[in-house]
């Protein structure tokens, strides 16, 4: 991609202020006119919020956009939506053991709110705050249970399809395990055993830094530095590494864009907690200066592989190695084309790599590191082009909010258009719950308000 290096977030602001206008009438819109009796909405067709039967991992989504609404607007209409809704329909993925995306659905509800009334911009009351701090407990000592231990001793959380598999997006559901250790919970296991929760955290994140990402190390012959396979699988007779895999990509061998983006986000905004942490927190394992140099190896990685492998304007093809690239010439060159004939675009990727991004940049800048402005101003660049056409739905006839976005492209879940020959023009709720963050993220910076961050839902932090 080609990095704006003189774009300001001031120069943001007219088109954030746009964005929250046409936020407000979609989440009404979805309210208002979705079957929530049929599942939670995934993705659209022909414009409309719909089901699609897999896991209910977006229902956080939904709601937790009415809450980011109501923090960027102050309209309490979005609170009464996000609350009441988090309270009736929530509390099955408090106690889900099936999934792996805690982190997804529950932080992006109950840990809002809960930061919410922690940040003062909701009553405070007591029993309320002791509701929310409770399912971030439950959730956290839930996913934590769903554990596969590898050769070397350390371990991961395992994905539902099984215990022999690790996808690169539960680096997100980690943080529901750190918010459940600094609330002052455990999992109790067998006879009593018990599980410390950030333990688990950071063998979670070293086994994932090993083996999801790549270093350009000789690993394998498609071993390039940053890429990210989506899924990982192993023996689980012995733990031992098998190979790399994928749900939703081309290939094991290539990178789903997605996925990488799972990685650029989680990495950086759990290394911003673990830099608050003392080390005794988890030195059995390793050293602080270690892990923090660890995880920053993987999300330099990712975050230089997305802006050498992401077209002009920062939105990547939904798969650095789909096959149809190869008849798109110079595609990297321009901008990202999501009305093309060989292969689709992914908005979605873009909405959570802008974030991963400017957290990056936001903590070398911090410590020092002159390349902290390089993500800062690739985080920007992207964001410039999110809240732009083709990218900004305008219209009130489609109830997503960032259009071109893609979810399963090899089982053909997302809608061709016809007369065109591959999927476009479509949203999906994790793309649009994500640039309702990245917009809080920016207005922050523009108006020198304090730092954004999943963990605020913490009082007196260290």
């Amino acid at each position: 991609m080609k990095i704006d290096f003189d774009i300001k977030p001031a120069d943001l602001s007219s088109g954030i202020d746009d964005f929250w206008h046409l936020s407000g009438k979609k989440i009404l819109s979805i309210e208002k006119h979705f079957e929530q009796n049929k599942g939670a909405p995934v993705i659209t067709r022909n414009g409309k919020y719909v089901p699609q039967g897999w896991t209910e991992w977006t229902q956080g989504f939904q709601y937790g956009s009415a809450i980011l609404q109501f923090e960027a607007s102050g309209d309490e209409v979005f609170l009464d939506i996000g609350r009441k809704n988090t309270f009736g329909k929530m509390a099955p993925h408090l106690t889900h053991f099936g999934v792996h995306d805690h982190g997804f659905n529950n932080i992006s509800t109950y840990g809002n709110l809960l930061r919410l009334m922690v940040e003062g911009k909701i009553n405070s009351n007591k029993d309320e705050k002791a509701f929310y701090q409770l399912a971030l407990k439950v959730s956290g000592a839930v996913q934590a249970n769903r554990w596969s231990k590898t050769q070397n001793g350390g371990g991961y959380i395992y994905s539902f399809n099984g215990p022999h598999s690790l996808f690169i997006d539960t680096i997100r559901s980690c943080r529901i395990l750190m918010l459940c250790h600094l609330l002052g919970h455990r999992l109790m296991g067998e006879r009593d055993i018990s599980i410390d929760l950030m333990l688990r955290t950071v063998e979670h994140l070293l086994t994932t830094a090993k083996y999801n990402i790549y270093y350009g190390e000789g690993r394998d012959i498609y071993d390039v530095n940053g890429r990210t396979a989506h899924e990982c699988i192993f023996n689980t007779n012995d733990g031992s590494f098998g190979c790399p895999g994928t749900q939703q990509g081309y290939s094991g061998f290539t990178t789903w864009t997605r996925g990488l983006a799972w990685a650029m986000c989680g990495f950086a905004e759990e290394i911003e907690l673990f830099e608050k942490l003392p080390a005794d927190s988890y030195e059995s394992i390793i050293s602080k200066n270690e892990l923090i140099s660890k995880m920053l190896k993987a999300a330099r990685a990712t975050c230089d592989f997305y802006i050498q492998n992401t077209p002009a304007d920062g939105i990547p093809y939904w798969d650095t190695g789909a096959p149809g690239l190869a008849n798109m010439g110079d595609y990297l060159e321009r901008p990202a084309e999501p009305f093309n004939d060989f292969e689709p675009v992914d908005s979605s990727a873009a909405t959570i790599a802008a974030q991963g991004l400017l957290r990056l940049g936001h903590y070398l800048d911090a410590n020092g590191d002159a390349e902290g402005k390089k993500y800062t101003q690739a985080g920007l660049t992207i964001a410039n082009t999110l809240l732009s056409n083709p990218y900004l739905s305008i219209s009130d006839e489609h109830q997503g909010l960032i259009l071109h976005a893609i979810y399963h492209r090899p089982n053909g879940w997302d809608v061709i258009p016809e007369g065109r020959k591959i999927p476009c023009g479509e949203s999906a709720m994790w793309g649009d719950y994500h640039m309702r963050e990245l917009a809080i993220q920016l207005s922050r910076m523009i108006h020198d308000q304090p730092y954004y961050a999943f963990y605020d839902c913490i009082e007196d932090l260290i």
